[in-house]
C-alpha cells in the first residue's frame, strides 16, 4: 500500500476550489464522485469569482491585523458575513481576538466585495 506524503498544507477558497474543479473537468472530461458532489455542493452555494476572492484577501491582508493568519481571511471569503456579529461568530471558531476596530475594518472590506442583495421594485399604484 502506498504512503502519501504531503508536500504543502495550506487553505484554499470555495473560489480558488471552483476553478480548480472545472480545470480538472476540461482535462480529465469528468470528475469522480468525490468531485462531482464537491462541484454540485458549490453551484448551490454562493460563491465569490476567483478574482473577486483574491482582491478581498489581498485587501484584509494589507491590513495587518494582528495573529490573523491567510486561513483566518480565507475562512472570511468563503463565509462573508454580513455584519459585525456574523463575523465574530466566524472568528470564534479560531483562538484569536480581534478588536472592535479590527473586525469594522474587515467587515467593511467585505461589504464591498459581497454580491447585493436584491432590491424590492417599487409597488405599483
Amino acid at each position: 500500500m502506498t504512503h502519501p506524503k504531503i508536500i504543502e498544507h495550506e487553505a484554499v477558497t470555495m473560489a480558488y476550489l471552483k476553478e480548480e474543479l472545472k480545470k480538472i473537468k476540461e482535462r480529465d472530461t469528468e470528475l469522480s464522485f468525490r468531485g462531482q458532489k464537491t462541484e454540485e455542493y458549490l453551484d448551490q452555494i454562493s460563491v465569490l469569482k476567483q478574482k473577486n476572492s483574491e482582491e478581498l484577501f489581498q485587501k484584509i491582508k494589507k491590513m495587518d491585523v494582528p495573529r490573523l493568519k491567510e486561513e483566518h481571511i480565507r475562512k472570511i471569503i468563503d463565509v462573508l458575513p454580513m455584519n459585525i456579529n456574523e463575523l465574530k461568530m466566524v472568528m470564534q471558531g479560531y483562538a484569536i481576538t480581534v478588536t472592535a476596530e479590527n473586525l469594522t475594518k474587515i467587515q467593511k472590506a467585505v461589504e464591498d466585495f459581497s454580491p447585493e442583495t436584491p432590491k424590492t421594485a417599487p409597488a405599483s399604484a
